[in-house]
This record gives C-alpha cells, sequence and structure tokens, in this order.
C-alpha cells in the first residue's frame, strides 16, 4: 500500500467540510491510517513549506495554515495515492476545479482552497515524516 499527507486547511475546517472531505476519500477506497485536528506551530508550517521559502507568497502560506485548527491525515491506496487524491482535490485555484473536485464544488478563491495533497511519493514521504515521524 502507499500513504500520501493530505491537510484540509483551515477554511476547510472553518467553513465544516471536513465530514464531506473525508467521506469522498473513503468512498473511493482510500483508508484513513492517522489523523488529527491541531492549529499547526509556526515553526511546523514553516517545515512543511520549506520548497516555498523565499517566494513572495510563503509568508502567507505560513500564515494561513496557522490561523485556527486544520485536519492532518495520513491516507493509505494504491501505488501512486498522491495522483488519486490530487485528481480529487482539482486544481489549486479554484476557478479552474471541474465540478465534483473538491476545489471544483467548494472553493472560492487561490488562497483559500481547502485541503493540501503531496504532489509526489517523495513530498508524502518528506511530509508525513514532518507531521507524523515514524508512522
Amino acid at each position: 500500500m502507499n500513504r500520501t499527507l493530505v491537510i484540509v486547511k483551515p477554511d476547510g475546517v472553518e467553513r465544516s467540510l471536513v465530514g464531506e472531505i473525508i467521506s469522498r476519500f473513503e468512498k473511493k477506497g482510500l483508508k484513513i491510517v492517522a489523523g488529527r485536528l491541531e492549529t499547526i506551530p509556526k515553526e511546523l508550517a514553516e517545515k512543511h513549506y520549506l520548497e516555498h521559502a523565499g517566494k513572495s507568497f510563503y509568508s502567507e502560506l505560513v500564515t494561513f495554515i496557522t490561523r485556527s485548527p486544520a485536519f492532518v491525515m495520513v491516507l493509505e491506496g494504491p501505488d501512486d495515492t498522491w495522483k488519486v487524491v490530487r485528481t480529487m482535490m482539482g486544481p489549486t485555484n479554484p476557478l479552474d476545479a471541474s465540478p465534483g473536485t473538491i476545489r471544483g464544488d467548494f472553493g472560492l478563491e487561490i488562497g483559500e482552497n481547502l485541503v493540501h495533497g503531496s504532489d509526489s511519493n517523495e513530498s508524502a514521504a518528506r511530509e508525513i515524516e514532518v507531521f507524523f515521524p515514524g508512522i
């Protein structure tokens, strides 16, 4: 089995969409192997978004993901589970996301796009280690 990291970002939690989002992944056949609701500490957010350090939007990413609770989880499924999750999420900009995707159905703006999903198996391994060391 293959694993990936998913975060229901603060806007998704604030809008009470955690259950809907989890339900979509479970109905697809993905399994939650770890999960928790937490306000992500700034240091952890900086480590998570390390590849964006120095970019113009980096501080906005960190501020947004730490503003209120997020639901962080590890999903397990077939090879390249990250691709399944990313397809279900839709493009980063909800305005470009098709109906039927999480962002297409619920997203309104690029800065608050409800969910994060790892973008490769390598990113998934790194991100899972950041949030759930040793699993």
